[in-house]
C-alpha cells in the first residue's frame, strides 16, 4: 500500500488533503515539515502532501525552500481545499476569559483581525498545526483556531469562519522524489530560476514564456541564503509538460539564467 506523509495530527488541513488526493493510501501525520520532507528522501513515505499557497497569506515559504532544497523531488498533483476556520474553546466556557488563542502561524495570520478586533490582549501562540492547537485547549482561558470539520467532546465551535475572509483556499502539492517522464501530461508546471543580477534580466525570462505562448500564473521570489541582494524566482505557469511547446520553452529558459530547476508538473 502506498505511503503518504503530511503534517498532522490526523484531521489537519493537510490530511483532508492527502485524503482527497490519495484515499486508499496509508497516511502518515508528522509533526514538523522539514520531517515531512525528510520522510520522502529517507523512503519512509512514498509521497508527501504539502501545502504550498494560501490565497490569503500567499506562498508557504517553508515549504517552497524546503521543495527547492529536496534533491530529486518533484510535484506531481495539486489540490485545492477550502479552509474554514472557527475558534474552539471549553463548553461553556466565557469568551471573556480567554487569555491564550493556539494555532498554525498561517491560521493566525489568517485570522488576524477577529482575534484583534475580539481578543485584543490575548497571547497568540502557534502550534505545529491547526489540529494540535485542540491539545493546548486545557482551561477556559484556552482556545484555538481549528478547522470546521474538527469536532471533539466538551469543544465548543463558533457558528460562522472567522478568517479575514471567507473565500479562503489552500493549494496542495503530492510532491514525490520521481522525475516526471518525459511524456507526462499536465496542465501546470511550476520551476525556478536564477539570473544575472542586471537591468531587465527577470524581464528576459519572462518575455520567453510570453514568446512561448504560455500564460504564467504566479511568480514569487525568494532570497537566496548567504548570498546577499540575490533572489530566487518560483515560476507556474499553464502548460502540458509533454508538449513540444513546453519543451522548447524550458530549453530556451535554461540558455539565459544562471539555475533552471523543475520543481513539478501537475
Amino acid at each position: 500500500m502506498e505511503k503518504i506523509g503530511y503534517l498532522g495530527p490526523e484531521g489537519s488541513y493537510s490530511s483532508i488533503a492527502a485524503q482527497k488526493m490519495r484515499p486508499d493510501a496509508e497516511l502518515l501525520p508528522f509533526k514538523s515539515f522539514p520531517q515531512v520532507f525528510s520522510s520522502l528522501v529517507s523512503s519512509e513515505t512514498d509521497a508527501i502532501v504539502i501545502p504550498i499557497e494560501n490565497s490569503l497569506n500567499g506562498g508557504v515559504l517553508q515549504n517552497i525552500d524546503l521543495l527547492q532544497s529536496t534533491e530529486g523531488a518533484y510535484a506531481t498533483e495539486e489540490c485545492i481545499i477550502k479552509i474554514d476556520h472557527r475558534l474552539a474553546y471549553k463548553d461553556g466556557a466565557d469568551k471573556k476569559a480567554i487569555k491564550n488563542i493556539y494555532s498554525h502561524a498561517q491560521a493566525l495570520e489568517q485570522c488576524s483581525k477577529y482575534l484583534f478586533e475580539n481578543f485584543p490582549k490575548a497571547r497568540l501562540i502557534p502550534t505545529a498545526s491547526t489540529a494540535a492547537s485542540l491539545e493546548k485547549i486545557l482551561t477556559v482561558a484556552d482556545a484555538g483556531v481549528i478547522g470546521a470539520h474538527m469536532k471533539i467532546d466538551g469543544i465548543t465551535l463558533t457558528p460562522y469562519n472567522i478568517a479575514d475572509e471567507d473565500a479562503n483556499f489552500t493549494h496542495f502539492l503530492l510532491v514525490k522524489l520521481t522525475m516526471p517522464s518525459e511524456t507526462a501530461r499536465s496542465r501546470k508546471i511550476y520551476f525556478s530560476v536564477t539570473c544575472a543580477n542586471r537591468s531587465g534580466a527577470l524581464l528576459h525570462i519572462l518575455e520567453r514564456i510570453s514568446g512561448h505562448g504560455l500564460n504564467m500564473t504566479k511568480i514569487e521570489s525568494r532570497p537566496i541564503k548567504n548570498v546577499p541582494d540575490e533572489y530566487r524566482f518560483f515560476i507556474e505557469t499553464e502548460g502540458d509538460y509533454s508538449s513540444v511547446q513546453v519543451k522548447s520553452a524550458i530549453a530556451d529558459i535554461r540558455k539565459i539564467t544562471n539555475s533552471f530547476k523543475l520543481l513539478g508538473c501537475y
